[in-house]
């Protein structure tokens, strides 16, 4: 049973000193050059104060299970951050404060909900008007109804929550909220994209589906057998299986499994480590069918399963390093040499595009509160690197086009780029547009 009250407070891990510097050098980036040259002149004329920050929250796990998803999360929030500040910050009325950057803290979720609840209230202490959350359906519920609460009893320091991978469907639909903005397709939406691909398999016939037991990985392969039953009704669902979230350090149980079910393909959800570990153990165990995924593009799965992926392990997603075209080439490359480690290789364009709204948002209610910002963010419709994406006010499901990829050796027609230095990436082979993903919703939202 989810917990959906406050926990009592417990303060948020600090920001690491790259995090202090790189937003000091942001905030100094956005004073105007005639006060820095004033202040190193000696002048006896006082030094205009900085303008006050905007503070973002990031919730995340940042230690253990998945502690790499969400210092990947914050890789990619510190560079869109980065990005706005670079070109002034937010630019607000004088009234409003003037052009002001965007201060990004990180609170350590640590993987559990009640921590997730203790650093909403850390956050919310500490001056965030805005919370990023997604590695964990479950607990953007959790925070979406605490959100829910705390606005309603406290609207002189309303919080807006932007969600970016949080996908359970149900968050957009019957668990809708005016606070909540999700950046991310839905589990519907990917699993339909990767039905795409599925469907002109012909000679596929058995499917294992597996998936973390939780909300987002039930609603995955109940979806999964949804559509397998409407577009392959010819392909077997020769196993079904949920286990544990984050706790499974050897699956060999699980790969065993599924290699002797006879299975030509596995569908599933998982993420992080166990899509990792879930992937090498039926490389180890001689599994040679095909993986449809969600996240099979990065974060160490790729090169745990090596060649026995190339051309089998199909992924969705918003964008790929591979999509062609000179802008997404571009982008690319700009982020790889922002953090040149292999280990760091994971962009994503939602998370980008996720700032750069807010940042419209802002600047378009010319104002920090959060309900003015959330009634334009419920119009934003933003660009960049050659991709784009709007808003849908009635449920705030971002509108975004899908690609899915399959694994293949880098070098080969179509994979100009690697992921994390293992040699392998993911060719393109569907483009899907943003009003093809497009899925009807069941919201039904009280709006402010």
């Amino acid at each position: 049973m989810l917990n959906f009250h406050l926990a009592p407070l417990k303060f948020a891990v600090q920001a690491p000193w790259r995090l202090a510097l790189g937003v000091a050098l942001s905030v100094a980036a956005a004073i105007p050059v005639g006060h820095a040259q004033t202040a190193a002149q000696g002048s006896s004329a006082p030094a205009a104060p900085a303008p006050a920050p905007v503070k973002l929250a990031l919730i995340e796990s940042l230690s253990g299970a998945f502690a790499n998803t969400g210092e990947a999360v914050f890789r990619n929030i510190f560079w869109a951050v980065d990005r706005v500040n670079a070109r002034g910050g937010v630019l607000l009325p004088a009234a409003a404060g003037g052009a002001r950057p965007l201060a990004l803290a990180r609170y350590d979720s640590k993987g559990q909900n009640e921590e997730a609840l203790s650093a909403l209230r850390a956050a919310i202490d500490d001056g965030a008007r805005v919370v990023m959350q997604g590695n964990s359906s479950a607990t953007a519920a959790v925070l979406i109804d605490a959100i829910n609460k705390h606005n309603e009893r406290e609207p002189g320091k309303r919080v807006l929550f932007l969600n970016y991978s949080a996908v359970d469907p149900i968050l957009t639909n019957e668990k809708c909220s005016f606070w909540h903005f999700r950046f991310d397709a839905h589990a519907d939406m990917r699993m339909a994209a990767l039905m795409d691909v599925l469907r002109a398999d012909s000679a596929l016939k058995s499917v294992y589906l597996i998936g973390q037991d939780y909300s987002f990985g039930q609603a995955v392969l109940r979806e999964a057998k949804k559509q397998l039953s409407a577009q392959r009704p010819d392909v077997a669902v020769v196993g079904d299986e949920l286990h544990p979230v984050g706790r499974v350090k050897d699956f060999a149980p699980y790969a065993v499994k599924i290699k002797t079910s006879g299975a030509q393909a596995v569908i599933t959800g998982n993420w992080g480590n166990d899509l990792t570990l879930l992937v090498k153990a039926a490389r180890e165990v001689g599994f040679n069918g095909s993986f449809y995924t969600f996240y099979g593009n990065a974060l160490g799965a790729p090169a745990a399963i090596g060649d026995a992926g190339l051309g089998k392990v199909v992924a969705v997603a918003d964008w790929l390093p591979n999509v062609p075209g000179a802008q997404s080439e571009a982008f690319y490359q700009a982020f790889r040499e922002r953090f040149p480690k292999p280990q760091d290789d994971y962009v994503h364009m939602r998370m980008q595009l996720m700032v750069e709204a807010l940042a419209q948002s802002i600047e378009a209610a010319g104002s920090v509160d959060a309900t003015a910002v959330a009634r334009q963010m419920e119009k934003a419709s933003v660009q960049l690197a050659g991709r784009s994406g709007r808003m849908r006010a009635a449920d705030h499901q971002f509108q975004q086009p899908l690609v899915v990829g399959v694994m293949d050796k880098q070098g080969q027609p179509g994979v100009k780029f690697d992921v994390e230095g293992s040699g392998y990436g993911f060719r393109v082979v569907r483009e899907i547009a943003a009003a093809q993903a497009e899925q009807p919703h069941s919201c039904q939202m009280q709006r402010y």
